[in-house]
């Protein structure tokens, strides 16, 4: 087997550079591709047919059912009871 320990690496300043900064960053470049393009094929696949995401982002529009005629029926049914002790209590 062959020992390094009588020979010296020398790594020159070209070297160095790919090291320290083109490595790092190519690195993250791939990691950050990945979890896009995982991301986009879930997406496309998946999350689009959820009706929670589909309402979260507005993908469908929900119809818009008008208000009945006849709401507010407690303040009626209140209003009606108040009117009547005021009645009794002026008597």
């Amino acid at each position: 087997m062959e020992s390094f320990s009588g020979e010296s690496f020398s790594l020159s300043n070209s070297n160095y550079f790919v090291l320290l900064f083109v490595r790092p960053i190519a690195a993250v470049l791939f990691s950050l591709s990945v979890l896009f393009l995982g991301w986009f094929l879930a997406w496309k696949l998946v999350l689009v047919h959820v009706p929670l995401v589909q309402e979260i982002f507005r993908l469908r529009e929900k119809p818009i059912k008008p208000k009945p005629a006849d709401r507010r029926k407690l303040t009626r049914f209140y209003n009606r009871i108040n009117a009547q002790l005021n009645a009794t209590l002026n008597e």
